[in-house]
Order: structure tokens, then C-alpha cells, then sequence
């Protein structure tokens, strides 16, 4: 046990910071599409029996190694002049999703509480004209975005040829967020922030940061004639999303994606004490063994030096005089009288 204890003053003794750290992380074609089986029955991904997205992982997801990347789904609005097509799959599970990305990203507006429309832009205007009605979602896992994607770092490519030639770089489209930085460039929502998708040929969609989930424009691949070309048939976009499956329309998507590339965020809270030894304290050691009668066992001596001790161990203690954490020295460090120290102890969280 301590032989006194010296309080800490919160007002002078304790400060907090915030430290954000960033982890690169690239995720090329090769891992969604062609690396674990035949496309598209790869083993790294996953179709549900509700249809309503299909799951991607970086190994086969039955493998005890595997770890999910992201969720893929597609939607539309009950306003877009795909809903009440004739020949469509899934109709009602693709407005759903819609509207549940809507709801929880969005939320509602006007006095009917309708949900609102994906804009490709900062305004949340429908009456603009940039409006997002068939979209393409993907779902990043938690365990890839951390705390939230650093804003600005978002890029993502998408082959937009014919379907033999997806992978032709030439043929292209890629989709950055570089005007959002911390301060400009985003919009606060329901779902937190959300930055806007552009490129050299137009505006691709968005990113919403703290939840992780990108939700892309259909019309990227409007000059496109076989979206989708596979025993059923050659198919537009949005003849895919009327058509298809939501399976299938994944299926599509991964088979165009070529790279998707971001920076995640981890924030790391800390709280700094500052423990202040004076000259005259802790100049003699916690150890029993270090007094023998009341008297210092190394001190045999009046004309012998100054008592000394060396602080090798920190402990905070609440008001109950209980230990709630200890912190270790890199080394020991001398004290006696003629010195004073403040160590720096840092816990995060």
C-alpha cells in the first residue's frame, strides 16, 4: 500500500483528447468476382433464401477464417417508372429496400412523413432535379470502416463496356468523393454524413460515412446495352432491375466492379493525468523492506545522504482509496529531495 497519496485536481491535473487513426483499405475486382470458383457461384459469396442481398467475403464464408467485406442489394422508388413494370421480380422487396435505406439514412419528410429520394447532391431538394430513383447499395462491414470512412478518400471504378469487356480499364468510370473534406463537401442527416460521388463523366452517387454504406446511381451504366448477359438474355440496367433477380443484379455488379478503394476511421479517446511528486514526497519506498524499526534499513548514518527511492510504478485510485488502474515505467526513475517530477499517464478508450 502507498505510504501517502497525492490528489489529483480534474480542473488542473486532467486533460482529454480525441486521436483519429486511418487504415487504407483496397478492395480489388479479383476479390469479389473470379478468385474463389466460377462467377457467379463464387464461394466467398453468399445468397439468402429472402433474395433481399447477397453477402461478400474476403475467403469462401464457410471457411473459419472468413471475414465479411459488404452487403450488395439494389432498390428502387414506388415513384420510378420501373415500379409497375410488366414481367418484374421481387418488386415489392426492391421498393422495400429503397424505402428502408430511405428511412434509416434519410428519414421522413413532409406531414405525411413520406420518405424522402436519394439526390445526387447537398441540398436534399427534390424540386433540384438530381434525384437517385433506382439505386445500387453497398453495405460495408463495421469491421472494415471502423468508427466511419475518412471523408475524402472514397474511390471507386466500375466498368460501364459490354460484358465481355467489363474489365477493360479503358472503358471505365471512376467515382471519387474528393471535394468532401471534414469541414466542406458533406451533408448532415438522419444517417450522419454523406458526401456526393463524382467523376470526369458526371456524378455516381453517395457515400454515407459513419454508417458505411454507398448507394450508387443506375444511370452510370445508362449507355450500357448488356448490363447483364447470362443464360437469360442480354439485359439493360434497368431492364435487370426489373427483371432480375436481386441476386442476379448483385451478381452483375460484382462482376462490373474493378476496384474500390477508402480510408477508414478509428477514434481513439484519452484522458491524461498528470501525477506531480514534489520534492518533499515519495522519497521513500512503498517496499516494507525498505524501513527496519521505523528507521531506513539503508541509512546507517545522520551525514549520509538524503533518502532516496525510485518510482518504478503508477496507480490511480479512486476517492475509496481503491486501485482502479496501474501504470509501469519504461525505467525507473530517481527521487529524493532535491528533485520533482510530473509523469504523464494516459488511458485510452
Amino acid at each position: 500500500m502507498p505510504i501517502n497519496y497525492e490528489v489529483i485536481n480534474p480542473n488542473t491535473d486532467v486533460a482529454t483528447t480525441k486521436t483519429l487513426l486511418h487504415e487504407v483499405i483496397p478492395l480489388t475486382g479479383t476479390i469479389v468476382s473470379g478468385t474463389y470458383g466460377t462467377f457467379p457461384n463464387d464461394d466467398n459469396i453468399k445468397n439468402y433464401s429472402h433474395g433481399m442481398f447477397q453477402s461478400v467475403y474476403d475467403y469462401p464464408y464457410l471457411s473459419s477464417s472468413a471475414n465479411h467485406i459488404f452487403d450488395i442489394s439494389v432498390g428502387f422508388d414506388e415513384s420510378s417508372p420501373l415500379s409497375g413494370s410488366a414481367n418484374s421480380v421481387q418488386e415489392k422487396k426492391k421498393i422495400n429496400m429503397y424505402n428502408q435505406f430511405s428511412q434509416v439514412l434519410l428519414g421522413y419528410t413532409g406531414s405525411a412523413n413520406r420518405v424522402r429520394l436519394f439526390e445526387s447532391d447537398l441540398t436534399l431538394d427534390e424540386s433540384v432535379g438530381n434525384i437517385m430513383k433506382e439505386t445500387i447499395f453497398v453495405n460495408l462491414s463495421r469491421l472494415l470502416t471502423k468508427d466511419q470512412i475518412k471523408k475524402g478518400s472514397v474511390s471507386i471504378r466500375l466498368g460501364t463496356g459490354s460484358w465481355a469487356a467489363s474489365n477493360n480499364s479503358s472503358l471505365a468510370k471512376t467515382f471519387t468523393d474528393s471535394a468532401a473534406t471534414n469541414n466542406a463537401g458533406t451533408l448532415n442527416t438522419a444517417g450522419g454524413d454523406y458526401g456526393v460521388l463524382s467523376g470526369s463523366t458526371g456524378v455516381g452517387g453517395i457515400v454515407f460515412y459513419q454508417a458505411g454504406v454507398m448507394i450508387l446511381t443506375s444511370s452510370i451504366w445508362a449507355g450500357t446495352t448488356d448490363f447483364f448477359s447470362a443464360s437469360t438474355g442480354i439485359r439493360t440496367i434497368d431492364k435487370q432491375l426489373v427483371s432480375g433477380s436481386i441476386s442476379g443484379s448483385a451478381d452483375a455488379f460484382r462482376h462490373r466492379l474493378q476496384n474500390l478503394q477508402f480510408n477508414n476511421t478509428t477514434e481513439i479517446n484519452s484522458s491524461v493525468y498528470f501525477c506531480r511528486a514534489s520534492h518533499n514526497k515519495f522519497n521513500y519506498s512503498s517496499n516494507p523492506t525498505y524501513l527496519s524499526s521505523s528507521a531506513i534499513r539503508v541509512k546507517n548514518q545522520n551525514r549520509d545522504n538524503p533518502p532516496v527511492s525510485y518510482i518504478t510504478t503508477i496507480g490511480l485510485y479512486n476517492s475509496q482509496n481503491e486501485l482502479l488502474a496501474v501504470a509501469k515505467l519504461s525505467e525507473p526513475l530517481k527521487k529524493d529531495p532535491t528533485n520533482e517530477l510530473t509523469l504523464r499517464v494516459r488511458l485510452d478508450y
